[in-house]
This record gives structure tokens, sequence and C-alpha cells, in this order.
């Protein structure tokens, strides 16, 4: 038992620190705790997490279909720690996944605002449905404890080999719908991982993934335990395992072959050796070294060839999951090491409950037992303290605590403290544009601006609603004021009403009781409309009303006032359909730092409704 306690007060020494990491995460945002950017959203939460997660997990389906479908008995043994291993990986995947998310708290959308359109709904559909699956299958083990919810169990074991059925088919369908999530983005995916059939190679590497993890789950559970392996059984899944790599391998190359990017694998890139090397990694090796039944009947054997395929096929889903899109976008990324403790604080959690529910449920046949919990074992003091902590449960909940609480404080003394603060929103004062009958606004003079023909707007409207339609507000004694002078802020909120200028004895020098009623509080909703006494205030034919004074950013309104005609009249003009695109506009490509979170150096133009800048070799130079 030395070895599994050494082990939990690994994973508890991991978990305190995620756990400081993940407080960290939720209270001060994304940006406390990863190096993603707008350019790289996917990283190595999503690969891991996530994706790999996903097809760890794989071992539950693949072996309930070799049980009950395929009626191989000698397979019994290893449902129960599968389907163990499954549920838990799901759940991580879906505590791994809270993390990612910008709104975690917005994950229920789904269940609700349906998009059948999209991979990620049928994937969150799948995963979610797939993850109370696995609680149904496995809650008759617990229930087994305890003769009071004996008619539960009952009815849950009627019903086995129907969720076993579900199960089977939700794990297909979100295995290969992970794959059919990248058919999306052939620009953004290397072309030595994308493919037409990425759905059919996520489904078969999968399968052999679960097999390997089975395995490898089997070596290790049973290596920690000090119990005799199940290597008969381990080979068998080897065996199996040959057959099934062999396919994916065959389907990988093929589909490479068809679509001339075979060559690809030698050009020397680091995208092309790190193909190469998941190739040998995941598959190639594996292969040979199960082929060879003095190699696939040892532990030595196995472990190693079963290591090889997890650590393979894990390197796989990283690399289709955003570490192989860095060549395209050009973007530079590596994980933090909150990131890596978050992931790792995940599989840490997974790993106890797995071994909690090893030693207090019948995953096997005989629970394992420490050797000091025998009442009549004799107390072991500690070598240097000479001190008895106790009984074996209370010494080793002594020792867990203690190592969580040193590790979550040394994990927020970690931290750097410039990740948890934030500057705020920069103030940045608009200014006016210029020119005469074209105007360039660029109201934070970075260059990045837009021409607006001032005059053919004009002609373009009517006249006597021209000037109305973007001027919707005079400032007193003045006419046609520009945008700039009431919003004032790039990118904050103003208020156009100065409240302390007209009270001041230097400004309006108006009394309180002009504008408030004396019998009643002095507040905004109760004071006098401005335009009782500026009653040009509003021009006639404004098409915006003036309600509470605030103005929005400068950037914003500018957006949404053309924006809006724009779209409108691109449906309207036959000739005009790119209306509403930047460049129509912008004729300038954004700033060098702007092109990097804009995503400048992808192919595509836009997508539905998202307008974003055209590809910098197509814009226009200033």
């Amino acid at each position: 038992m030395d070895r599994v306690q050494s082990t939990k007060l690994v994973l508890w020494v991991i978990t305190g620190l995620a756990a400081a990491v993940g407080v960290t995460r939720f209270v001060f945002g994304l940006g406390a705790t990863t190096n993603l950017t707008d350019a790289t959203p996917w990283g190595f939460w999503i690969g891991f997490d996530v994706m790999a997660g996903v097809a760890l997990a794989g071992g539950g389906f693949v072996v309930t279909a070799i049980f009950y479908i395929l009626r191989r008995e000698e397979f019994h043994h290893l449902v129960r720690p599968a389907v163990l291993t499954a549920f838990l990986g799901y759940v991580a995947v879906i505590i791994g996944l809270m993390f990612d998310l910008g709104l975690p708290w917005n994950i229920w959308h789904m269940i609700i605002y349906w998009n059948p359109h999209s991979p990620l709904f049928e994937v969150g559909w799948c995963v979610m449905l797939y993850t109370t699956v696995l609680l149904l299958e496995f809650s008759p083990v617990p229930l087994e404890e305890s003769s009071h919810y004996a008619m539960v169990r009952s009815f849950l074991m009627k019903f086995r080999f129907p969720l076993v059925l579900l199960g089977i088919m939700l794990s297909t369908l979100h295995q290969s719908s992970l794959g059919s999530l990248f058919l999306i983005m052939p620009f953004k995916l290397n072309p030595l991982w994308y493919s037409n059939v990425l759905p059919i190679q996520f489904f078969v590497s999968a399968i052999a993934l679960g097999l390997m993890m089975v395995s490898l789950e089997s070596l290790v559970s049973h290596w920690l335990y000090r119990r005799k392996p199940e290597t008969h059984l381990v080979a068998k899944l080897s065996k199996a395992a040959v057959w099934v790599l062999s396919t994916y391998l065959g389907i990988k190359l093929i589909d490479m072959a068809i679509s001339g990017e075979l060559s690809t694998i030698f050009a020397g890139t680091w995208e092309s050796n790190l193909f190469i090397f998941e190739l040998l990694l995941s598959a190639i090796i594996p292969i040979v070294l199960f082929s060879i039944p003095r190699i696939r009947n040892t532990p030595a054997g196995q472990w190693i060839g079963s290591s090889m395929v997890v650590f393979g096929m894990i390197l796989n889903r990283i690399d289709v999951g955003g570490l192989t899109m860095l060549g395209i976008t050009g973007d530079s990324y590596f994980p933090s090491w909150m990131e890596l403790s978050i992931s790792l604080g995940v599989v840490s959690v997974a790993a106890l409950a797995f071994l909690y529910a090893i030693e207090k449920f019948h995953i096997w046949e005989v629970r394992p037992k420490h050797p000091e919990s025998d009442p009549h074992a004799e107390p072991i003091f500690g070598h240097t303290s000479e001190v008895w902590l106790g009984a074996p449960a209370v010494a080793a909940r002594t020792k867990y605590s203690l190592a969580l609480i040193l590790s979550f404080a040394i994990g927020f003394a970690l931290i750097p403290q410039h990740r948890t603060q934030g500057e705020g929103v920069v103030q940045v004062t608009a200014q006016k544009a210029r020119g005469g009958t074209t105007l360039f606004i660029d109201g934070n003079r970075n260059g990045y601006g837009a021409l607006f023909d001032h005059a053919g707007h004009a002609d373009s409207l009517k006249p006597e609603v021209s000037c109305a339609t973007c001027h919707h507000m005079n400032l007193p004694q003045d006419r046609e004021s520009g945008c700039w002078e009431c919003h004032k802020s790039m990118y904050s909120e103003t208020r156009a009403f100065n409240h302390d200028w007209h009270g001041s004895p230097a400004g309006g020098n108006i009394a309180c009781s002009v504008c408030h009623d004396v019998s009643a509080d002095r507040e905004a909703t109760s004071a006098k409309k401005c335009k009782d006494c500026h009653i040009d205030l509003e021009p006639d034919g404004s098409s915006i009303l003036v309600e509470d004074y605030v103005a929005g950013s400068y950037a914003d309104v500018m957006h949404q006032q053309c924006l809006g005609c724009h779209k409108k009249k691109s449906t309207e003009i036959a000739d005009k359909p790119d209306l509403a695109l930047c460049p129509t506009c912008h004729r300038t490509s954004p700033p060098p730092h702007m092109k990097s979170d804009v995503g400048m150096g992808l192919a595509g133009e836009y997508s539905g409704s998202v307008v974003l800048p055209a590809p910098a070799s197509e814009s226009v130079e200033k």
C-alpha cells in the first residue's frame, strides 16, 4: 500500500496547486491564468482536457461492446473498471471545459438554444447524454453496498443492456463528431492533419486508444495495489489493437496519398517532424511490438506499447486541437504553468476518485485492504518523529489534508502579481474627423480609420433629413454638432450632460430650483428635461431621440450608425453585396498589433454575419 499512499500524496499536492489556480481563473478571468489570445483561442485545455479526455474515456464503450455485444466472457473483469474510467473521464472533460469557457455559467444554453447545424452542438449533447448513461451504468455498483437501494439497483439492472447499446451509439456519434468539428477549418489546420475523413480517423483511433487505455489502467492499478497483473487479458487487447491501429494507419496514409500530401511528410519542417514522431509513437512502433507474441505477452512489453499508444494519441489530439494551427496563423503560444496545473489537477481528482472507488466498492472481486487496517496490527511509528498518526484512514487524512493545504498556499504564492491586476479600459479621447467633402474618421489617430464620403451621403439622403440622420443633437449655440463632441471617449461611455458646469458660478450659474422641483428629491428622473430650455436640442427629422444623455463610446456608436444602414442597403442594391464589409470604409490595413488579434493571416474574409477585415494581401494600402 506504500505505492498507493505515495501516489495519493502526489495527487493531492497537484490537486491543491490546481485548486489555487482554479480559484484565480474564476475570480480574475482567463487572462490571469492562460497564454491564450484571440488569434489562438484553443490551446492545451481543449487539446488535452477535452479532445484527449474524450478519446481516453473510449475504453468504456469498447470494453462493453466486447463483453455485451461480442459475448467475450473472459473480459468481464475489465467491464467495471472500464465503465468507471469512462465515467470519471467524461466528468473530467466537463470540468476541464468549464475552465476553458469564457462564460462557463452559460454552458446550459445548448440545452435551450438549439443549433443543430453546429458540430459542437452534437458533441455537447452526446457528451451530456453519454455521461448520464455512464452514471446509470455504474450506479448499481455503489448501490449494492446498501440494501436500502436494492429496488433502485434492480430497476437499473433491468435496463443495463439498452443502456449499453445507447452508450455505444452515443460514443460513436461524438467521437466522430469531434473530427467533424475540424472539417470546417481547412484554412487553419495543417494539411498533414487535415482530412476529409477526419471523423473516421477520430473514431478508429478512439477504439485503439480505448483498448490501450483499459490495458494501461489495468497495469497501473494492479501495480499500485501489488496485485498479479491481468497479462493474458491485456495481451488479447493488444492483439486486437494491432488490427485497429493498422486500420487507422492505413486510412491515414491512403487518404494522404489520394490528396497528394504524402510527400509533405518528409518536408523537413517542424510540423512534418512532429507528424512522423506522432505516427511512430501512436501506431507504427506499437504495431511492431504487439505483433511479436513474446513482447505482447510480457508485462514490460504491454507497459511500453500501451503507454506509447496513449501518449501518441494524446499528442494527436493536441496537434489537431490547436498546436499545428500556429504554423498557419503565425501566432506564438506555449501553455502557461497554470494551464498545465489545471489539466494535471483535473486528472489528479479523477485518479483520486478512481482509487477511492477501487477501495470502497466492488470494482474488483476482492477489495484491496491496507495491511495496517487489521485491528490486531501493531502501530508503526514514523522513522524520524517517532509519532504514530493513528489508524491508516486517520493517518492518511492527516497527511493528505496537510499536502492539500500547503500546495494550495504555495499555488497562490506562485501566481504572478501582474496576472491578477488589470489596467481596465484605456481612456482615449475621441478626436475630430479630418477633411471636408470626404472625411477621414480616425478618432484615436492610429491610422486605421474610415473614409466617409460626407457630401455623397448628404446628396443620397432626402434634403430634409440628410443632416439630422447623423447629427441628432445640437449642443447649445451650435448646429450639427460633431459626433466626437458628445461621444468623447473612444472605448467608454461618457455623459453628454455636464451637471457641474450648469451649477457652477463660472459656468451656467443656474440655481438648483430652475431644474429641480423643490418638493421632490433632487434626482435625474425628477429634473426638468433639457430640451425644455434648449428648444433646438433635437433637430427636426432626427431619427435618434436623446433620452438619458449617456453617450456611448465613439467606436461603438460610429459602427452602429454606419453598419445598420450598410447592412440594409447591401440587400437592396444589387451590385453592392459587400457594402457591410470592413474594406468598404476602412481603406487601410489595421496596424500590426491589431492584425494578430483579428487573425489577418487567415484566408477567409468573413464568416456568416461576422465581418472580419480583409486579408492583408487584398486590403488597399493607404
